[in-house]
C-alpha cells in the first residue's frame, strides 16, 4: 500500500510538473522579436495534431506519432527551451536523462512507457520518429508564417531551417502550402 501511494504521489507530481509547460514561453521567438511567444505546451498540442496528420498522409501509425510529439519537449520544464544560439554556449543534459529524472518517482509502468518514448524520438529511425520531428519542424514553420503575419519580419530563418529539415513528402506539401495561404484561409471553405 505505501509503494502504491509513494507511486500515485510520484506519478501526480509528474503530472503536476507537465503544467508547467502550459506557463513557460517558447524562448527563441524572442529573438525574433515576438513579444508574447506560444508556450511550450501550445507548441506541443499543435504538433501532435500536425504529426497524426502527417502519418495518416505517410502511411505511419497516427497515435504512435502523436504520443511521440507529446512528450518530446517534456524535458524543457528542468531545462528550459534554450534557443539554438543559446546552444552554443550550454550543454543540456540529454533529453533521456532529464526524462528518467522526472519520472524517477511514478509508477514503473509510466516510468518506464514515457523513457521509451522519449528514447525512441531520440534515437530511432523508423518512419513515425521522422514524422514527429517532420512535425516539431512543420509547427515551427507554421508558427513563423504566423508571427510574420502578424508584423514580425525576422521569422524567415526558422521559416527557412524548417523547411530544410523536413524528411517527408507530405511535410514538405503542407509546408509550401502554409507558404502561401493566410492563417485566417481555413474559414473560406465554410463561409461560402
Amino acid at each position: 500500500m505505501a509503494d502504491d501511494t509513494e507511486h500515485a504521489r510520484g506519478t501526480t507530481g509528474f503530472l503536476l510538473e507537465m503544467g508547467v509547460l502550459k506557463r513557460a514561453k517558447r524562448s527563441g521567438w524572442w529573438i525574433a522579436g515576438v513579444k508574447d511567444p506560444e508556450t511550450i505546451a501550445e507548441h506541443s498540442f499543435r504538433t501532435g495534431v500536425i504529426g497524426a496528420v502527417l502519418a495518416m498522409m505517410e502511411g505511419a501509425d497516427p497515435a504512435k506519432v502523436a504520443l511521440l510529439c507529446l512528450f518530446h519537449d517534456t524535458q524543457e520544464t528542468r531545462v528550459s527551451d534554450i534557443p539554438h544560439i543559446g546552444r552554443r554556449y550550454l550543454e543540456a543534459a540529454p533529453n533521456e536523462k532529464v526524462t528518467a529524472d522526472q519520472v524517477s518517482a511514478a509508477h514503473p509502468a509510466v516510468r518506464a512507457g514515457v523513457q521509451r518514448v522519449v528514447h525512441e524520438y531520440e534515437n530511432d529511425d523508423s518512419l513515425e520518429v521522422i514524422v514527429a520531428h517532420d512535425a516539431d519542424k512543420l509547427e515551427c514553420l507554421i508558427q513563423a508564417v504566423e508571427y510574420r503575419e502578424q508584423g514580425c519580419q525576422n521569422v524567415q530563418p526558422w521559416i527557412d531551417s524548417g523547411l530544410a529539415k523536413l524528411r517527408t513528402a507530405s511535410a514538405r506539401e503542407l509546408a509550401e502550402a502554409a507558404l502561401e495561404m493566410n492563417s485566417l484561409e481555413w474559414q473560406q471553405v465554410y463561409l461560402r
